[in-house]
């Protein structure tokens, strides 16, 4: 019997790597599970919709830094020196966040603490991450959403603990020094959840528009033509009638995919478009691992899934 079912099983790991070496490129997902404290989990797709569990769903890093050790929102990038850089919430209130890199998504750099907001004294916590790399400046910005005791007054709420976000960032070359942290976006409203990406001559950030009162929870974009900003007013909601965040992207020839978190349900929804103005939901078609929340997606070569399929 055991040796039928290790047959079965070096059949079924024979016939997802033959499909993979189908495909030029491949989508990674990652992401975490329950509160991130087992680490970073991957899933892989080749068509955008069906997505699959590498590892047995096991993690492949766990966190070791900050008083939590959480690994929460991971964001994994590959850079301009082919390496794979990733940054994530490490805790709920700290101030600062995770840093880890690799080459081949398995064996990962020491992982470092970036105390990005160490200097806002009344900075509550530094969350959802997310690097996005300006290939004209050839620099990384680092991203995420932050808290400060006393800004922002204007669209203060004593709900859900008081937390008024605004989008801060810091630029590095090299993941080594980095710039003192900026304001990247007050729009008005408390925003957390952006990831931003390259269109053409600009770039869109995807975000949460998390007003409590009366209740936001979508998702919204905004442009710039520079990386680091200004970016614009953002739009009306791309997102249907709940609540959603956690937004990631990817483009399939000529058409837009939006996955975020529909967390309130407990399950995932994505929207499509062909032109990024009119969207559809096709939360339907999806199929993603269970217990997947709040990740990012980046393409990888067919190479580098068959040596993730061995894991």
């Amino acid at each position: 019997m055991k040796r039928i079912v290790y047959i079965s099983l070096a059949l079924f790991t024979f016939f997802l790597r033959a499909q993979a070496q189908n495909h030029k490129n491949v989508y990674l997902f990652a992401y975490f599970k329950g509160n991130g404290e087992d680490g970073l989990h991957l899933a892989y797709s080749t068509d955008a919709y069906n997505w699959t569990t590498l590892k047995n769903d096991q993690s492949f890093l766990a966190p070791t830094v900050s008083k939590d050790k959480l690994m929460r929102d991971p964001c994994i990038i590959r850079g301009a020196d082919g390496l794979f850089h990733m940054v994530w919430t490490v805790s709920w209130k700290d101030k600062g966040i995770g840093y880890a890199s690799s080459k081949d998504l398995i064996n990962w750099s020491e992982q470092q603490f970036l105390p990005v907001m160490a200097k806002e004294e009344g900075a509550r916590n530094t969350w959802a991450p997310e690097i996005t790399y300006d290939r004209q400046t050839k620099t990384y910005m680092i991203y995420w959403a932050t808290t400060i005791t006393g800004k922002f007054n204007e669209t203060a709420s004593k709900v859900e603990s008081g937390y008024n976000h605004r989008l801060y960032y810091v630029t590095t070359k090299d993941f080594k020094t980095f710039s003192e942290t900026k304001l990247l976006y007050d729009p008005g409203f408390n925003v957390i959840d952006a990831t931003i990406v390259k269109n053409g001559n600009q770039f869109i950030m995807f975000l949460k528009d998390e007003t409590p009162q009366p209740a936001q929870k979508n998702i919204k974009m905004a442009y710039a033509d520079r990386l680091t900003g200004p970016y614009s007013k953002a739009g009306n909601p791309i997102t249907g009638n709940y609540w959603a965040e956690g937004p990631t992207t990817l483009k399939t020839g000529n058409s837009w995919m939006v996955y975020f978190d529909k967390y309130r349900d407990h399950q995932y929804g994505a929207v499509q478009s062909a032109d990024l103005k009119t969207w559809t939901d096709v939360s339907d078609k999806i199929s993603l691992p269970k217990g997947l929340r709040h990740g990012t997606i980046l393409t990888i070569k067919a190479k580098e899934l068959d040596t993730l399929l061995k894991q």
